[in-house]
């Protein structure tokens, strides 16, 4: 097999990986996943919200969950490590998810949008940009979106700094795409550059201010 091809086989059976495990504990609330090649096997990190659902008791859960990852997906001697999210309202993957229930409890998707808009706000984040695409309110298909804070698009600082998270809400019209991007609330954006004064210079690079004025000495 071609180099090429074992890099789109590796990564469709993350991508496969990734939805069943969305589907088993979506109850404990997935919330990002990443699978690590260790000389040991493979360290798969799942997070999530409540991580004692996923362990299940005296650990039976997390153990069929390893050999199903074992057995179906070929990942070789799997060890499975379950973190807790740290905050919920800046998880994209879980507002996504919130996100979709809401709608599927009959919430009108302008009143969802904001208010997720606002929750993770409120938490600290950036920037929130939620897409809401499928037949909103009417026969036609429709895309609404929301937006708040700074967010970026593209490049190097999306790949850092935005957090992406995607679920399905399925109701009697049809389904409707939920998508919410999260920018980290300690993003450093290329551009921003602070400019420090002499004294704060002075204690951050004390070395180099003994340089210069060793060097000043010598001069005078």
């Amino acid at each position: 097999m071609a180099s090429e091809r074992k890099f789109v086989a590796e990564n469709v059976r993350r991508v496969l990986l990734k939805e069943y495990l969305m589907k088993e504990v979506s109850r404990a609330g997935f919330g990002g996943l990443d699978v690590q090649r260790t000389p040991l096997g493979t360290r798969i990190i799942l997070t999530t919200e409540r991580p004692g659902l996923v362990i299940g008791r005296r650990g039976q859960t997390i153990k069929n969950l390893t050999t199903v990852i074992e057995e179906r997906f070929g990942f070789e001697n799997p060890q499975i490590e379950v973190q807790e999210v740290g905050d919920v309202s800046l998880n994209a993957q879980i507002m996504a998810e919130k996100l979709a229930f809401s709608l599927e409890r009959g919430w009108h998707f302008r009143r969802a949008g904001h208010a997720t808009l606002r929750r993770v706000m409120d938490a600290g984040a950036r920037g929130c940009y939620i897409i809401l695409a499928g037949k909103l309110s009417g026969q036609r298909h429709r895309t609404e979106k929301f937006k708040e804070g700074s967010i970026k698009y593209c490049g190097d600082p999306k790949i850092q700094f935005v957090d992406h998270g995607f679920a399905v809400a399925t109701l009697k019209m049809g389904v409707i795409g939920v998508t919410v991007e999260i920018m980290h609330k300690d993003a450093k954006l290329p551009a921003e550059i602070a400019v420090l004064g002499k004294e704060q210079a002075a204690e951050k690079l004390p070395d180099l201010f003994k340089i210069e004025a060793s060097s000043q000495v010598k001069e005078e």
